[in-house]
């Protein structure tokens, strides 16, 4: 299961969805319901490196792989 680490990142770099919203030029929506994910179905690539190049990190910082057993 791939889980989101986006709540975390933007409380540690004290951005808002707005402020990232308007940066990366994504929905307020698309950053909200990827911040809350606890599980990721699928997201696009370019989705991801919008909002890591916002948040000065990688796009794998942006997500958690958990083992499902």
């Amino acid at each position: 299961m791939i889980t989101s680490n986006l709540k975390c990142l933007m409380s540690q770099k004290k951005i808002t969805i707005s402020r990232l919203a308007e940066e990366s030029r994504l929905s307020p929506d698309t950053i909200a319901r990827i911040r809350r994910s606890k599980k990721i179905g699928e997201c696009k690539l370019n989705t991801l490196e919008k909002i890591a190049k916002v948040l000065n990190c990688r796009i794998k910082d942006l997500f958690e792989e958990e083992k499902d057993y």
